[in-house]
């Protein structure tokens, strides 16, 4: 029994069917996955007579009928003529031309991905060889991007041509390499590497129209050797198309948005990035500009206000036919939409007397029970140290890259400097005493408060959370009211969760300082992707900050890891 029977047998025997065959893979390498083992002529041949048979020959029976005058051509100057067949015994295809040869020509063979074994498995790709009845070889085109005939081709495409052997650079130029509209030439640029030639239009190109590329016999093999005839293929480009504003968010006539909304607006299509702008997407009240930041991903613009919207508020936002696709066609019409902000998001449950005094834990950004890590990127801690107690040096990775300014770590097994196992004791014993304080605090009165605060201001004060707790529909304000001692404390019983995006980050305002911010939870906390984050986290288990995300204040973890997952930064408050 052959290698390959073995193999179909043992599939079947476990009532496995083997299908979709992809290349590198187990499969293939036992002899499942169709491959073309060797040619005659072979690769690269010359002097061929001009009355040979062209074989292939495959690793595996093949379907015969799979093996057709489309799936296997023969051209030179032109395609050869003649008749193909398939014998089982050998795996062996033979194309018989109707004529002998051409003298002193080159031949290009061409197997497609459209020839099957007897499972059903295909070639996985094209496989394309050259031999010549004369002394040399010349390069032939075996591929374009785009192919011959294709449509649908985007405006801003490069346009491609593979050769069957490396060309000499200096060949390839706007006189052998050209793009033509009708009679029009277009104006590109031309670049070569490995086998491929691309041009690249200097303007996109126009929609719903027929291109033609040509390689002229200018072009030579590194050996001198030119095509032996002029190689042309056409393409058409997409059909006109005019973009559109498909959502907005808010929606229009939306009420009660949060005054820290970001404005975004959705359209049908790629939009020409630098035409989103403070020209082409406004937000305005009556006729107020308002002042924002402009940023485009995706299909999606965002103004992002540069201030907080007024409360109680009607806005209207605009996008303007300044806008255009990257095909460069604008809107049809201006796009407006308004909106009203929400009434009051203002709670007052009255201000602690105090806040939470950490003592000797104050010293440290970062301090964890069991382990610290940053994953990727270069993070920075500032102006604090890093601490780890009982878990050991060990247990502290990704320094470098992560960086500590101004500071240093402390492992609980550290020798040096003396005393450091007992200074992380006592700061581990002022941080549990912190936690119990902020956990109890109730003068004044905590307000009870639940779900996502995204979108609210928040005056100073005690916040009880009985579950989780979430900032995400928009940014948390922490409002001050003038007063730069203002405290807020968050006693959160479970997780505590920032997500960025359209929020997820904490604004101070009114003299409000990070330093009086205490963020008590009772299980673990995230902090968001690319999110600014205000205050000290107290938190009983873990801290996790999410790719970007920054931090004015302090991860604080009782009995569990600090993690960074990439390039975050926590500075002093």
């Amino acid at each position: 029994m052959n290698l390959r029977k073995l193999v179909t047998s043992l599939a079947f025997a476990s009532v496995v069917v083997i299908t979709g065959c992809k290349e590198d893979t187990f499969i293939e390498k036992f002899g499942v996955c169709p491959v073309v083992l060797s040619t005659t002529p072979i690769d690269g041949a010359t002097d061929v007579p001009r009355e040979s048979q062209v074989t292939v020959t495959f690793n595996e029976e093949m379907n015969p009928e799979t093996i057709t005058q489309t799936s296997f051509t023969l051209s030179g100057t032109e395609r050869v003529q003649g008749q193909i067949s398939f014998d089982t015994k050998t795996n062996t295809l033979t194309f018989v031309p109707e004529t002998k040869l051409a003298y002193a020509t080159t031949y290009t063979g061409r197997v497609t991905t459209s020839v099957k074994d007897m499972l059903g498995n295909a070639l996985q790709r094209d496989y394309v060889w050259t031999f010549s009845t004369g002394a040399l070889v010349s390069p032939v085109v075996v591929s374009t991007d785009p192919a011959n005939s294709a449509t649908g081709v985007m405006l801003s495409k490069a346009i491609a041509a593979s050769f069957s052997v490396p060309m000499d650079p200096q060949t390839l130029n706007s006189t052998t390499f050209t793009l033509k509209q009708g009679a029009t030439a277009v104006a590109g640029t031309i670049t070569y590497s490995g086998t491929t030639a691309v041009f690249t239009p200097t303007a996109n190109l126009t929609a719903n129209t027929v291109y033609t590329g040509t390689i002229t016999t200018g072009a030579k093999n590194t050996e001198g050797n030119p095509l032996v005839s002029n190689y042309e293929w056409t393409f058409t480009t997409i059909p006109h198309t005019t973009p559109t504003v498909t959502a907005t968010d808010p929606a229009s006539q939306a009420t009660g948005v949060a005054l820290t909304k970001v404005i975004t607006a959705s359209f049908s299509e790629g939009m020409n990035p630098s035409t989103i702008t403070a020209t082409s997407f406004t937000l305005k009240t009556g006729t107020t500009t308002v002042a924002g930041d402009i940023s485009y991903t995706g299909t999606t613009a965002s103004f992002t206000p540069v201030n907080n919207l007024a409360a109680n508020t009607t806005y209207t936002a605009t996008i303007t036919t300044a806008a255009k696709s990257t095909n460069g066609v604008a809107l049809a019409d201006n796009y407006a939409w308004i909106f009203t902000t929400v009434a009051n998001t203002t709670t007052q449950p009255g201000t602690p007397a105090m806040g939470v005094d950490l003592k000797t834990a104050a010293r440290f950004g970062i301090f964890a029970g069991v382990g610290i890590s940053n994953n990727a990127g270069f993070s920075e801690i500032r102006n604090l140290d890093v601490g780890i107690t009982p878990g050991v040096r060990s247990s502290v990775t990704g320094f470098p890259p992560a960086i500590i300014v101004n500071g240093a770590i402390y492992a609980s097994d550290d020798i040096a400097p003396p005393g450091t196992a007992a200074m992380l004791l006592q700061a581990k014993q002022d941080l549990l005493e912190a936690y119990l304080y902020a956990e109890g605090a109730s003068s004044p009165a905590p307000a009870t408060v639940a779900g996502d605060q995204g979108g609210k201001t928040l005056a100073p004060g005690i916040y009880k959370s009985t579950s989780t707790l979430l900032i995400q529909a928009g940014d948390l304000t922490l409002d001050a009211k003038g007063d730069p001692n203002a405290v807020w404390i968050f006693r959160i019983a479970s997780d505590f969760t920032t997500v960025g995006g359209a929020g997820g980050n904490i604004i101070l305002t009114g003299g409000a300082q990070a330093k009086n911010i205490f963020w008590q939870t009772g299980s673990s906390a995230t902090i968001g992707d690319g999110t600014s984050f205000k205050g000290n986290v107290l938190a009983l288990t873990s801290i996790t900050m999410n790719s970007g995300a920054k931090a004015v204040g302090r991860m604080l973890a009782l009995n569990g890891a600090v993690v960074m997952t990439n390039t975050n930064i926590i500075e002093k408050p």
